[in-house]
């Protein structure tokens, strides 16, 4: 079960939120102008969460980025640039190694 609480009244009534989630086992619903912006929720709970994310590790990010960016057809158009719009062009700054 889910309570709604604004972060004024989160902020009064703090120690009591605490202890609706580590008993009865709810969870809150912080509230900012009536748009939700936070959760607390119980330790367990949490570690149950974390437990359920799938694990990521480089290699896995890496394939499923060469899969999303096609990266296998980029050696068949020599002018294809995939940072074009993110790298600087520009010469930079002259520096005197000898200084």
């Amino acid at each position: 079960m889910t309570i709604t609480c604004s972060i004024a009244d989160a902020r009064n009534q703090f120690a009591a939120l605490i202890r609706q989630v580590e008993d009865e086992h709810m969870r809150v619903q912080v509230t900012r102008r009536g748009e939700p912006v936070a959760v607390i929720l119980s330790q367990n709970e949490y570690e149950d969460l974390l437990a359920q994310r799938p694990k990521r590790d480089f290699w896995t990010a890496y394939q499923q980025w060469r899969q999303e960016w096609d990266v296998e057809t980029w050696d068949e158009d020599e002018n294809f640039d995939p940072f074009a719009d993110v790298r600087d062009r520009s010469p930079g700054r002259e520096v005197n190694p000898w200084a």
